[in-house]
């Protein structure tokens, strides 16, 4: 295989549309958990580490070997980002399917080839599978995909 048409396959595959947007929302992705790093470990867990006297803050807090703080301040850390995706995944596109109305189709999409019972797009003239000249009026639809 020559380099050019590996090179030509590898654009053509790197460059389709849901490719760009998964490694987009990745990008976004990890940019929103560093923000979010960011809060609890600089704003909220020094708050809460008021509660201990020691300068080190809840990074301090351990039994043992087992660092209590630091899984205190991953666990928030997940907690606020799994809140955050729920309200604006769950919520926030439920809430826009609900208000935005969705058109209904005017016509079927398929519909039965009189002859053969093939199912073919509704505006065909002529059946493909059979091969018969239809008239416009056919007369079994079936219903849209939805």
């Amino acid at each position: 295989m020559k380099v050019a048409q590996l090179l030509q396959e590898f654009k053509k595959f790197a460059l389709k549309g849901n490719v760009v947007d998964l490694a987009l929302a990745v990008i976004i992705g990890g940019a929103f958990g560093k923000v979010i790093t960011s809060l609890v470990d600089n704003v909220l867990m020094p708050v809460i580490s008021y509660v201990s006297p020691k300068p080190e803050g809840y990074l301090s807090w351990h039994i043992g070997r087992i660092k209590i703080g630091a899984f205190l301040g991953d666990s928030v850390n997940f907690l606020i980002i799994a809140g955050a995706m729920f309200f604006l995944l769950v919520k926030l596109v439920g809430a826009i399917e609900k208000a935005v109305p969705w058109p209904k189709p005017d016509e079927p999409a398929t519909k039965e080839c009189p002859l053969c019972l093939s199912t073919i797009p509704y505006r065909a003239t002529k059946c493909a599978h059979c091969t018969a000249d239809l008239p416009q009026d056919t007369a079994r639809t079936s219903s849209p995909p939805t």
